[in-house]
């Protein structure tokens, strides 16, 4: 009598298999994953876009001449702004959220003043993590931008 297995009873053969065959699946799932998911960090008119940068860097030059300092405290789920320097400014201001990834979380909206000068802006979701924050005046002269880690009970400076 022979003690020698066939090789479906033994461990190695099954070993050497279901390495590979875990490759494959993976893949498969990597691939079904891919594409079903858009990338929303690229855009289609990156062209356009990168030229628009230049008009957004004169803007910012020109916020920087004219002295205009914001501040942004988080209070909960609002933002308030609050002008410190330049030119005061109580017209409509534009606010814009943008998350680092998430296009779909993105904020914007034209915001006014109170009577005591603060811009209150309450966005539908929690702001908690990386927003790129972005003012600009009514009229579209000028702009401030800046990145910003907000979190509850937390001020930033925009200048």
């Amino acid at each position: 009598m022979s003690d020698i297995q066939p090789w479906y009873k033994q461990f190695w053969p099954w070993f050497l298999i279901i390495l590979p065959l875990c490759a494959v699946v993976a893949s498969i799932n990597m691939l079904m994953i891919a594409l079903d998911t858009k990338d929303s960090v690229v855009a289609e008119d990156y062209y356009k876009k990168g030229k628009a940068i230049n008009m957004d860097l004169r803007k910012n030059k020109y916020a920087k001449q004219l002295g205009m300092q914001f501040s942004v405290e988080v209070d909960g789920n609002t933002l308030l702004i609050t002008q410190h320097g330049g030119p005061e400014y109580r017209t409509g201001l534009n606010v814009e959220l943008y998350h680092p990834t998430l296009a779909e979380r993105d904020y914007k909206v034209m915001a006014t003043a109170d009577p005591s000068g603060v811009y209150r802006v309450s966005p539908p979701e929690e702001l908690n993590g990386h927003w790129e924050v972005r003012l600009e005046s009514f009229d579209n002269k000028w702009r401030l931008h800046k990145r910003l880690e907000l979190k509850n009970n937390s001020q930033h400076w925009l200048n």
